[in-house]
This record gives C-alpha cells, structure tokens and sequence, in this order.
C-alpha cells in the first residue's frame, strides 16, 4: 500500500500569506481593489480574486482612482512608489518583511558607492523591486558560474568594494558556493545573507523527504520560483512531478510508489493542497489488495496495448499523401491523420518529401477522437522527443552540441538541436557581457547543456561553457610552454589606471603603465586601446598566482639608445626649456632625454636668477659638454658658445676705439671741444 507524507512547511509563508489576506480583507470592506502584478504565483487563487472584482495591474497609471492598489509581497522599485505619490493613488503596501529588509541594504550600500549583485531571476518581479533600489550600479547572477565571471571581468570590483545579497527564494545550495566563490575572488566583498529563513526550512525539508521518498509531488504554480526551486531540489534525490491542482495527479504514477512525498510552495493555498491529499487517498484506496491472475494481467495489459492516448508512443504505415496532411494505418479500427505542420519544423518541407507511401514511421499521439474514430498524430513531435534523449545523453556525456539560434525570447535565446529548442540565458550566450541577443539570431553556435527537465522535456544551453572550456584548454597549453622571454602576439583586453590587460590566448597577462612607453604618461590609453593587437614579451612569471608581467617597450625605442646612436661630446644642439630651478635649468634634447645647463654656464657674466634669462617653453642652443649614460646625465652650456664668439667682439671693439682715437687726433686743435 502507499504511504503519503506531508512536508510540515508546505504552503504559504508567512509574506504571502500576510498579501492574500490583506487583497481578501479589503474585498469585504467593500474596496475596489487592484494588484500591481498577480498577488501571487497560483493561478487558481488569482482567477479567484478576479470573480470578486480584483484587477490585475502592470503599473499604477492603469489604476482607477476610487481602487486600492496592493503591492504584493514580492515588492517594487523605488520609482513605483514616485509614480503612487504622483498620481496620488490610493494603495496598501503587502511587500514581505524580509524583501523589504533587502531593499534597505541595497539602498544604504549603493548610496556609499558600492556596486551590488544580487543572486537571482533577473526576470522575477522580486529580483527587479531589489535592482529598483539601488542607487548606483547592480548585477544580477543565476550560478556561480555568472557571478565568478562577473568577478573575475568587471574592473570596477577593483577598487570599489561590492554587497552581495540574494532573492529571498534562491536555491541555498546554489547559495553557498556563489559565497565561497565570491570569498575567494573579493576579499573587500561585503555579504549579507538574505535567503528568507522559511525558504531554507522549506528546501532543507523537501530534500529530507525526497531522499525518503519515491516520488515527490511538488505543488504550486508552474510561474512559481520557490516552487520551481522546490522541484529543482527534490528531482536530485528521487523522481519528482509538479502539478497546479488535484486534477493533474497521474494516478499511475502514485500507485507505482511505495512512499509519496508532498511538498508545496509557497504560494500554494492549503485549500489547493487539501484537495490534492484527498484525490491521492481515493487513489490508494483502488488499489487491488489482492494480486491478480496471470490471466487477468494478460487481459490489462493487453487492453492497456490497444488503448490510444495523447502523448502514447506508436508506429504507422503511410496509406495516403495529401497537400495538407498524411493518412496512417495504426494498426485499428481508427484512421491516424498527420496534419502537414507536424510532419517537419520545416516550414517549407512538402509532405511527399519528407515521407513516402509505405513507409513505417514513428508517431506520437496528439489527440484521440474516439466518437469519430480519428487519431490526430505527429511526427515532428516524435522526433522532438528522440532528439531530446540526445539532449539528455549529451547533459550526461558533457558533450559539446551544435545548433542554429532560431528565436530570441524574454531572457535569452532558443537554438534549435536535434529537432528540440533549447533555452540559452543572455548570459550564457558569450563569455563576455551581452546586451541584445539580437546579434546571435541565425547564427550557429556551439554549446553544453547544462540543465535538464525531463518531466517537462525542457532543457538549458551554455555557450558560455563552451567557450570557457576552449580557453581552460588554451591556458593549460600557455602555462605548459610560457618562459619569460618569450614574444607573444597579443589583443588588448582592458584598462586600468595601472596598466593594460592584455589577452595572450586563453590567459591574460598585464603590461605596468611604466612598461607601455619611454616617457610618461597620465593613462595606458594615451598609448593603446582595447582591441588594439600588441607585440609583448614576457618579463616575469608568478605560477603560484598564475600572474604574467609583460613588457611592451622596444630596447630601440629608448630615448637614450637614439641619444647614445645619435649625439656626442661638443654637439651643438637646439633644445627646448622644460623647467627652471635655483641651480639652472633642464632642457629637452630629445623627447625623454633632458639636459641641465648649470646657472653658471647660461651666461658669461653672474646672473642673479635663471628665471631673469631664460623661461619654461624657450628654444636655445647649447654644447654637450659631458654625458654619463650608466647615470643618465647630460651637461650643457650656453656659455661655451658666447665664448667661442668672443674674439670676434674683441676685433670689432678695437676697430672702434681705433676710430675714436683718430678722430680725437683730428679735431684736437679746435678750441673750446672736448672729446671723452
């Protein structure tokens, strides 16, 4: 016989439960009452409250004025609450106590200048209240594989220290390797656990149970995150289904287990959840307390063979080939049809091109018309869910897929394998940001599977993975071969204030600032830019760190090797003021190469100031009178040159005092003159 048992933490938490019966209350007080999104993920519950007059709402404009808005338990962003004062709109705040404790860290975090990630469904209504109070900037991740990417690629995690919180219905597996992850990338990483406590109770205890049971049921809504995380966690130990109502119990499956366990979100009504033990205890009841005869097993199973149902696996011979469909003989007293569209995905496929007449196919059941004697079947369908076995042998195989991106959805993007589409989250589609998966539409990519649901037949992709996979590989040949030394070719990857990362196939090496050029300068960007492909070779090598210094300036691109090939002792050279000082001033000779002129070789008579002869930015000429390269020094000297002019100022001099003394001569006699 069957034995049930009942998770003790199933059905609503205490947020919800807090929503619901706010929405109920003010029904009986006679309120217009609208919800800015589903009060809760149960759509029974939902289309209740919409018999008694609840609206449903995506923002507060869409409200009348004689309603009362509730803002659900999952909350909203700040903006929302700016648009209910401006409207000036009645409303009752149901946000859960525990969401509400988040919004204030990340309001108070980001307010200080701390980006913030946040472990969750970017697309969950509570995810985007939380990103709706931060102030500067968020990140939202799924797996520790997003987020140690995110670490390991954004540059502003650097210097600015992060807050990492979590969707109070995040899986708290998932959670605790995301915060050893993060430990071990951000030392400066502050983090607050925000996994709602019922939530922990309630995943801890569906797990005790599953791994108990041999069949979990897990209820609630299908849009449901805490309830999906629920299935999530139980199908790790044991099968596991989940239903909305009573009415979706297979009552093959319950009387196959020896042991159901049941366990429901948090969003499940215990009305919901009282109507489904009932069902499952009128299932058990039937269940024959005496084994049958061999005879009676035959005549079962023999009538279980004949009889058709939807989703019913079976083989057909094609009779007939029409324009819009194909005629199969399955065996019966029914005639089998495949209408044309579930024959190929192909849009374009004709039906005498994909089959001919004769042929044996493999079908599934769409529907079953037993009054008109008409099955109604599929092919694609069939072919789907072959192609989905594939899928799943090659989640188990860690095989690498091929695929063409046919759609791009909420969230992503589906790529078509095998004859199955399979979810690729935005990302997940590249190893680095992606903004719109517009870009990947029609192409082919490779790709893992990295998630699978068989009961749903729904699986997830990564490209990520497959990427990550090819540059793990590319790094361990690097790390095999790499020398300091060695020249390697590389793509400017980003940019920092210290220096430049640079992408040498697979590992990322830095160039220093004061390795990018022979003269300084204020940023790395003032010589490269990411994408630029530099030649780099590599100066040291930390292994432990698996850290790589690279150098990038050419030994015949230093200043004082073209000084050294290019100027000399007694050279007279052009050279530009750069600087003044008490002791003199510093020219450039060449662009990294300064000179001193000594305050005592600016002139050939004592001056006072430098400043009193020369100025920043002034051109002059002066003698290389001594080079030291081993302490790269230069001396020069104005005064030199004003001396080797000196004799002809001589020369001319006597000229003058020799014309002066004849003309003394000449007129000396003349009375009453005298020549000084």
């Amino acid at each position: 016989m069957t034995q049930i048992k009942l998770a003790k933490t199933a059905g609503f938490c205490f947020g919800v439960d807090r929503g619901v019966n706010l929405v109920y209350d003010l029904i009986q007080q006679g309120k217009k009452v609208c919800t800015l999104g589903p009060i809760i993920h149960n759509p029974q519950l939902v289309a209740d409250l919409s018999t008694k007059g609840v609206r449903i709402i995506e923002k507060p404009e869409q409200a009348f004025q004689d309603e009362t808005i509730v803002i659900r338990s999952h909350g909203v962003g700040q903006s929302v609450y700016h648009s209910l004062k401006k409207h000036q709109l009645t409303y009752n705040d149901a946000t859960c106590p525990f969401v509400a404790k988040i919004h204030k860290i990340v309001f108070q975090e980001s307010s200080n200048g701390h980006p913030i990630l946040i472990a969750g469904n970017p697309e969950h209504p509570e995810v985007q209240g939380i990103q709706g109070h931060c102030v500067g900037e968020s990140f939202v991740f799924q797996t520790p594989e997003e987020l140690e990417d995110l670490l390991k690629n954004t540059e502003k995690f650097v210097k600015k220290a992060p807050a990492m919180v979590a969707q109070t219905t995040f899986q708290v597996s998932l959670w605790e390797k995301c915060v050893e992850i993060a430990k071990n990338l951000c030392t400066n990483l502050k983090i607050f656990d925000t996994i709602c406590n019922a939530t922990s109770l309630r995943q801890a205890e569906a797990i005790e149970l599953a791994k108990q049971s041999d069949l979990m049921v897990v209820i609630g809504g299908r849009h449901s995150s805490n309830t999906k995380k629920l299935l999530q966690v139980c199908l790790q130990y044991t099968n596991a289904v989940l239903i909305e109502t009573k009415d979706e119990l297979d009552p093959s499956l319950i009387m196959s287990a020896q042991r159901v366990g049941i366990t429901a979100g948090a969003s499940t009504p215990a009305y919901i959840i009282k109507e489904v033990l009932e069902t499952m205890s009128e299932i058990i009841k039937d269940q024959p307390t005496e084994e049958l005869s061999f005879a009676e097993l035959l005549e079962q199973s023999e009538a279980q063979a004949e009889r058709l149902y939807t989703g019913k696996r079976i083989k057909g011979i094609v009779t007939s080939i029409a324009k819009n469909e194909v005629q199969v003989d399955i065996g019966g007293k029914q005639s089998g049809f495949i209408p044309s569209s579930e024959l190929s995905d192909d849009p374009n496929a004709k039906p005498e091109e994909i089959v001919a007449k004769g042929d044996e196919i493999d079908l599934v059941v769409l529907k079953v018309n037993d009054q008109d004697g008409i099955v109604t079947l599929s092919k694609k369908r069939l072919d789907a869910e072959k192609g989905f076995d594939e899928i799943i042998a090659a989640k188990d195989e860690d095989k690498t897929l091929s695929g063409v991106i046919t759609d791009v959805v909420r969230g992503g993007a589906l790529v078509l394998t095998n004859g199955v589409k399979i979810f690729i989250p935005i990302s997940q589609l590249s190893d680095h940001r992606v903004e719109n998966a517009e870009e990947f539409l029609k192409k082919e990519v490779e790709f893992k599977v990295i998630e699978v649901n068989p009961n749903r037949r729904r699986a997830v992709a990564s490209v990520r993975a497959v990427l990550n996979a090819a540059k793990k590989a590319k790094a361990e040949a690097f790390w095999s071969e790499v020398e300091v030394g060695k020249t390697y070719t590389g793509t400017v990857k980003s940019l920092t204030d210290y220096g430049a990362f640079v992408d040498l196939g697979g590992v990322d090496g830095m160039i220093h600032i004061t390795e990018l050029s022979w003269t300084k300068i204020k940023h790395p960007s003032d010589v490269v830019k990411v994408g630029d492909t530099v030649e780099v070779y590599v100066k040291d090598i930390d292994e432990e760190k698996k850290k790589i210094s690279l150098g990038y300036r050419k030994t015949e691109d230093n200043p004082w090797e073209i000084f050294k090939n290019n100027y000399a002792v007694d050279q007279v050279v052009n050279v530009t003021i750069v600087s003044l000082t008490q002791f003199g001033a510093f020219a450039e000779i060449i662009p990294g190469v300064d000179g001193l002129i000594h305050i005592s070789q600016i002139a050939n008579q004592h001056i006072a100031k430098v400043a009193d002869v020369l100025s920043v930015g002034q051109k002059v000429d002066a003698k290389i009178t001594e080079i030291d390269l081993d302490k790269k020094r230069i001396s020069l000297s104005m005064r030199a040159l004003l001396e080797e002019e000196a004799p002809a100022e001589t020369e001319e001099t006597d000229e003058v005092d020799s014309e002066k003394e004849e003309l003394k001569e000449a007129v000396a006699n003349i009375e009453g003159v005298e020549i000084q």
